[in-house]
């Protein structure tokens, strides 16, 4: 069984000046139990040199050789890919990129990006202070600065995507960077921003995110429309899901466009946080017929908005925009790191792999499932159950418009409040290299 293994980091002053000599090396091997050390000795190993500072790197342990005892370079993502049709990416993005290339030879075929995880990557790190530095004495504002920096990250991370973008006519390598949270409830203000960045990102395989709340619905048939390809996040009912979807084809109809192949689009629906927050309500409830039913919402319901994705993707309407070039808009499961430690560390990644989706994984979810993942189609493996389990809380009084409410305020604040956090530490960071006045 292949395994990513994540390996001690140098302190954040050191991703700066690094000499030639400690650049990043992926090491593949066949032993799961060796450690980093046998790896590097051993006589069996290929290397990759990366040509940036270090902050991070990765081993990757590959599967057995192939039948004429060759080794191959492969993981269980790949395995994901070519054999069930699901696209594995990757819930983080900092700097280095750099970082992402072990990470890709392991199989990863994009990246997600949102403002909690850049203010945790432009925070905590010192990587980002030479940029900033001339940005703040060119005269940028805070908030300019802060846009500066992200679109930097995303145009070196589209770089190294492109070549899978390229090889899959589209259909993969995309690297996703979401409009200010600020705007969740801004219809044109969401446009206005989803075409700037797409305008000055300036790069084929970039997603641009926008928040799949109410006002916002519209702002994504505007940008489809304009041949913008979107990732909608912050999908966490089915009935919002079906507006996404409802969203995406009205965008293509509305388009004009003789060919639409280059118009695509992913849905973000959220599952761990689903079950989070049901079980809660569960655990409120308490006899054993609803405590039996932890763990399970967030699974149920993510299968039985597969099942809408099939049928919303069928039909006249929808091959009226296949003859056009139209490619499906993609589920993308989102939140797949598990919260509860009593469940398997794989929990929302094994249960839901399926053709034309895509899941996307922090390193948690992605490390677990590489070192011990099995590849199955699972997603519509048993959809009455998954439809009984739906019912059953249903029957226990979970509102599930309730739930997926919740859900999205929570995640709108969240993503707000890690927004600002991240301009008040950049205007400290000013103050504190004398940059700007107090």
């Amino acid at each position: 069984m292949a395994t990513i293994s994540k390996l001690s980091s140098p302190s954040p002053a050191a991703s700066l000046s690094v000499p030639s000599s400690s650049l990043p090396r992926v090491f593949l091997g066949f032993n799961t139990k060796t450690s980093f050390s046998k790896v590097a000795s051993s006589s069996s190993r290929l290397s990759l040199t990366n040509t940036q500072p270090w902050r991070t790197s990765f081993v990757v342990r590959c599967s057995q050789s192939s039948g004429n005892g060759s080794p191959l370079k492969r993981t269980t993502l790949h395995d994901l890919y070519e054999r069930e049709g699901q696209s594995p990416w990757y819930d983080n993005l900092c700097r280095p990129v750099t970082d992402l290339i072990p990470l890709i030879e392991s199989g990863v075929r994009g990246v997600t990006s949102n403002p909690a995880i850049f203010q945790k990557a432009i925070s905590s790190s010192n990587a980002y202070n030479d940029q900033f530095r001339e940005l703040v004495q060119m005269g940028k504002d805070i908030e300019t600065a802060y846009w500066e920096l992200v679109v930097k990250d995303i145009q070196d991370a589209c770089k190294l995507f492109e070549p899978i973008y390229d090889q899959t006519d589209g259909g993969d390598g995309y690297v996703s960077v979401e409009v200010s949270p600020r705007l969740a409830d801004d219809t044109q203000g969401t446009i206005e921003a989803a075409k700037w960045l797409h305008k000055v990102v300036n790069r084929s395989n970039v997603y641009i995110k926008i928040p799949a709340t109410a006002p916002c619905i519209p702002s994504i048939k505007e940008v489809i429309s304009l041949g913008i390809s979107v990732n909608v996040t912050l999908i966490f009912s089915l009935t919002r899901y079906e507006e996404v979807i409802d969203a995406y084809l009205d965008g293509l109809e509305a388009s004009g466009l003789s060919d639409l192949s280059r118009v695509t689009s992913v849905a973000s629906f959220f599952v761990s946080r689903v079950d989070t927050l049901i079980d809660k309500m569960l655990e409120k409830i308490g006899p054993s017929e609803a405590l039996d039913l932890r763990g399970k919402a967030a699974v149920a319901q993510a299968a039985l908005a597969y099942k809408l994705y099939q049928k919303k993707f069928s039909g006249p309407r929808w091959e009226a925009l296949v003859k056009k070039g139209a490619k499906k808009q993609r589920l993308l499961w989102a939140s797949t790191s598990v919260k509860n430690p009593a469940y398997a560390d794989t929990l929302y990644v094994a249960p839901l792999i399926g053709p034309d989706t895509v899941s996307t994984m922090p390193d948690q979810a992605l490390q677990a499932f590489v070192d011990h993942g099995s590849v199955a189609r699972t997603i519509d493996s048993n959809v009455s159950e998954a439809e009984g389990i739906y019912s059953a809380l249903e029957k226990l009084g979970i509102d599930w418009g309730y739930v997926g409410n919740q859900l999205e305020v929570e995640g709108v604040d969240s993503f707000k409040k890690s927004f600002d956090s991240l301009l008040d530490t950049l205007q400290e960071k000013a103050n504190s290299l004398k940059l700007v006045s107090p």
